[in-house]
């Protein structure tokens, strides 16, 4: 964290001793062209100290979670409630929440093109050896006593039966046609208070064309209706803001320019 920070912020050639990384000499280029530095979001798997170590330092906090929003609304209570605690505006835009999406035109058309890769994905994707995911001092005591489960824990030790129904039920995955989704998406948000939603939109075993399919009806028909509900209420010190000046990009000399200019 401090080399990285110190990187985007010593104009300076620095050398660097840490704890674990020494170097001689740091220079990065190309450099940031947001001051001081570019917005920090840290990813969070379930792990409570997180919380507070992002409030403290004002850093986003993105759950990336697997288990879906009603799940993860465990999570981000545990958040806002870490920042009470600490005295920390209740900004939503200081959080962010990845949640699987699908849309289509009709229910059983999303069933259809989008069933089989979500129970891919579920039943055969998040096996993960227990030795390596729950790996000794990989999540604390607090975390453990909390109930706090990794991505892949509640998953890799179920037999492959989970159904697309389920994966709906459960809040896995936000799926339906392009109202019925901005409705459940807009629940989302409210009830995690989370000010950056993370779509995904491409799981599992889905091709190229049905991802590209999401991906377009999610941002032609669903994020326009979203985009407002946090509007006017909190300020996004969080995401990232355009040049104030920006440079024109060089023109192209034509072959007649590129000879006058060789005399």
């Amino acid at each position: 964290e401090k080399l990285i920070i110190e990187s985007w912020t010593n104009p300076d050639v620095f050398a660097f001793n840490g704890k674990y990384t020494q170097l001689r000499y740091v220079n990065i280029w190309p450099r940031p062209l947001q001051q001081p530095h570019p917005p920090i979001w840290i990813p969070g798997g379930g792990s409570i100290e997180t919380w507070g170590w992002c409030l403290e330092k004002n850093y986003l906090y993105a759950y990336l979670s697997y288990g879906g929003f009603k799940r993860g609304k465990l999570v981000m209570d545990g958040f806002w409630r870490k920042a009470d605690e600490l005295g920390v505006e209740p900004n939503p835009y200081h959080a962010g929440f990845l949640q699987l999406v699908a849309v289509g035109e009709s229910e059983s058309q999303v069933a259809e093109q989008f069933g089989p890769h979500g129970e891919y994905f579920y039943n055969k994707m998040l096996h993960v050896y227990p030795g390596f995911r729950e790996a000794p001092g990989y999540r604390t005591l607090d975390t453990i006593r909390m109930g706090l489960l990794g991505q892949t824990t509640s998953f890799g030790d179920r037999p492959p039966s989970l159904r697309w129904k389920d994966l709906l039920d459960q809040g896995n995955i936000v799926a339906g046609t392009p109202e019925q989704v901005v409705e459940q998406l807009e629940h989302v948000i409210k009830s995690l208070r989370v000010g950056h939603l993370m779509v995904l939109n491409q799981f599992g075993s889905i091709p190229h064309d049905l991802a590209t399919q999401n991906i377009r009806m999610m941002g032609e028909r669903v994020l326009p209706k979203l985009r407002h509900l946090w509007d006017g209420e909190w300020e996004d010190r969080w995401w990232i803001k355009p040049s104030p000046a920006r440079r024109q990009p060089p023109s192209l000399l034509v072959p007649s320019e590129l000879a006058a200019a060789a005399r």
